[in-house]
């Protein structure tokens, strides 16, 4: 008997819809907000109303495109935790609403553990247990997958995320919103060996990225003569704005590239402590092509097996909902009515 699922996606400013049919993706599809452009970064409040305009012609339409309708739906998974508030609880009061009127079972899925979980839409997929480095712009992390329905964080950032460090330098350099990308894209000419920015010494699995961005922020503010603060090395705005103009491509590339070795030297790690050598990629930052082309690298040096969603299901999506839906159902995993979103839900 088949299992049909409908997953809804809303915890930023995505609005996503996916339709699982025994743990195949049949449709995954998204509307984007362009409308945070002009304010350089996500306003909640804007993000929530565009939701509620898109929430329903994005299932609509990922309905027609896996050629079925409400009639074929065994259950309907949604985003419970975390994210931004509003946002969230557009999707969970339209996933609750569908499932009274339609009397299925509804699921609550956890943001963190779909993106691991997206390691197993693809055919080929890890073996059990497995690592997983999830890295987005909330979150950095390293989970060991003993099932899809056991996973354990063995190391975590204890300040900052790594998709947070990518996002301020953007913003420190002046390029527009979104600023990951662009820095991933300029790095692709650069020097990533031009400039060194310090790795923090932080004991264990756990990550920092606060220190490294303060770092970046003095050795933009010096026009690169040094990445502390010195009164004497401080330049004046014109010389800055110089600095970074005649080296943005070399800025982007060391940055990119400390910013990697700090991921994958404490995956290194991991890797050797718990003897795993299935390693899996995840979140909005594994879209990254610097990081992408050094994890896989690594593995092939390290004899790792490796695995990396495709684009599609590293960013913000429904298919992603709709697999750990899928195995959350097999597991009679369900969520009751009363249920409500959570900005900041931690899980284990």
């Amino acid at each position: 008997m088949s299992i049909s699922i409908l997953a809804i996606e809303s915890s930023c400013d995505d609005t996503s819809a996916a339709i699982c049919v025994d743990g195949k993706i049949l449709s995954n599809c998204l509307a984007n907000q362009t409308v945070h452009e002009k304010y350089g970064g996500v306003v909640p409040e804007l993000a929530s109303r565009a939701h509620m305009q898109n929430i329903v012609p994005v299932v609509d339409a990922a309905f027609k495109k896996a050629n079925c309708d409400l009639s074929n739906i065994d259950a309907i998974a949604f985003t419970q935790a975390p994210g931004l508030i509003g946002s969230l609880l557009v999707g969970a009061q339209f996933a609750k609403s569908l499932a009274l009127a339609l009397d299925k079972p509804l699921i609550a899925v956890h943001h963190m553990q779909a993106h691991v979980l997206a390691n197993l839409i693809p055919e080929k997929k890890p073996a059990f247990p497995f690592l997983c480095l999830t890295v987005s712009g909330g979150h950095t992390q390293i989970v060991l997958c003993q099932s899809p329905t056991q996973l354990k964080v063995i190391g975590q950032t204890i300040d900052d995320a790594a998709g947070e460090a990518f996002d301020k330098t953007a913003k420190l350099l002046g390029l527009p919103y979104p600023g990951g990308p662009l820095i991933d894209k300029y790095a692709a000419t650069g020097n990533p060996d031009r400039f060194k920015f310090p790795e923090p010494q932080i004991p264990g699995l756990n990550f920092s990225f606060s220190g490294l961005k303060t770092s970046i922020l003095y050795f933009l503010k010096n026009a690169g003569a040094s990445n502390v603060y010195k009164e004497e090395f401080l330049a004046n705005e014109a010389l800055q704005k110089k600095f970074v103009s005649k080296n943005l491509e070399d800025i982007c590339a060391s940055v990119q590239n400390r910013i990697v070795s700090i991921l994958l030297n404490k995956l290194k790690k991991a890797a050797k402590e718990t003897g795993i050598t299935d390693i899996c990629l995840a979140g909005g930052v594994s879209a990254n092509s610097g990081l992408r082309k050094a994890f896989t690298e690594l593995g092939t040096k390290m004899n790792w097996q490796t695995y990396i969603p495709a684009f599609e299901y590293c960013t913000d999506n429904a298919a992603m909902i709709a697999i750990t839906g899928y195995y959350k159902l097999l597991e009679k995993d369900f969520a009751d009515l009363s249920i409500s979103p959570s900005a900041r839900a931690e899980w284990s």
